[in-house]
């Protein structure tokens, strides 16, 4: 079992991926000086789980529409829902409304600073909040989304991915990782992060590439391969979330409340469609109205 100790010295670590970030970052909307603390907020909802090219062209419809949190707070929810798209995992959008809500409520519209305050919002969890935090305000949190838990991983650990949850051990390494001025530890954040990114890639590393391949504890070990559970991909075919996501894509369509009939259409399997159905009216995705009708939440 790889022991989580540090070979190389933090500083040295810094300097290499902070180099390597300032030539080789992408140039993102959500990175430039002019983007808000909610731009930078948007933009962490809607890349969990989804890749940059497809989040770039939501996240400008999405500020243009609502380019604060008091403009979404003041729409239905239902709309969230529909401007979401084919983002995928459609209770993103709700949590997103919900947390610009409680913005409002809370602070005066204005995204907190505090660190605290951002964890209590609905729908930021510890890696949004330190996110939010690091990337918006430029204070010093650890950053360990599953890019970098995967950088991490390797280069300081030796093994080729993180465990599936996020370990108190990696809590500990990131910690001891982090530099001590806030400005440095939000690039450094962002840096691990597109260095995972781009080269340390889960399945195809370019570690030829890679500006931590000599202090690499993986590449020093041999580049071990796995040893836990097969790691799967997800499958969308024939599920019930494809079955979600054409029964979402038929109430998107219209502005009003559809009929049960005209959402029998998109699946020919009855009782998955059911189950589909009575899913997302119990994550709010769905409201059933009268007569048998449904509509987006208002």
């Amino acid at each position: 079992m790889a022991t989580t100790t540090i070979p190389t010295p933090g500083p040295l670590l810094h300097t290499i991926v902070l180099d390597w970030y300032r030539e080789n970052a992408r140039d993102l909307p959500w990175r430039t000086p002019e983007a808000s603390p909610w731009a930078v907020m948007v933009s962490e909802f809607m890349l969990q789980q989804t890749p940059v090219k497809r989040v770039l062209p939501a996240y400008a419809a999405w500020l243009e529409r609502w380019p604060t949190p008091a403009a979404l707070a003041g729409d239905a929810p239902g709309e969230a829902v529909r401007m979401w798209g084919r983002l995928g995992y459609p209770r993103r959008a709700l949590r997103l409304h919900a947390a610009a809500s409680a913005i409002v409520e809370r602070h005066g519209g204005a995204v907190p600073e505090d660190h605290a305050a951002l964890l209590a919002l609905p729908g930021v969890g510890e890696y949004t909040a330190a996110a939010v935090a690091s990337f918006a305000f430029r204070q010093r949190h650890a950053v360990l989304d599953t890019n970098v838990r995967r950088v991490f991983a390797r280069a300081v650990t030796g093994i080729e991915y993180p465990a599936t949850a996020t370990t108190a051990a990696e809590r500990k390494v990131a910690a001891e990782l982090l530099p001590d001025a806030p400005a440095v530890a939000a690039e450094w954040a962002v840096g691990v992060m597109e260095l995972g990114a781009l080269v340390c890639t889960a399945r195809s590393p370019e570690c030829g590439d890679c500006p931590l391949r000599a202090h690499c504890a993986w590449q020093q070990a041999g580049r071990p391969p796995h040893q836990g559970p097969a790691r799967r991909g997800q499958s969308y075919e024939g599920t019930d979330r494809q079955v979600r996501g054409k029964l979402l894509a038929v109430l998107r369509a219209q502005h009003g409340a559809v009929p049960r009939r005209q959402l029998d259409l998109v699946w020919p399997d009855e009782i998955q469609r059911a189950r589909a159905l009575d899913g997302l009216v119990t994550d709010g995705l769905v409201e059933p109205v009268e007569d048998g009708h449904y509509r987006l939440p208002q």
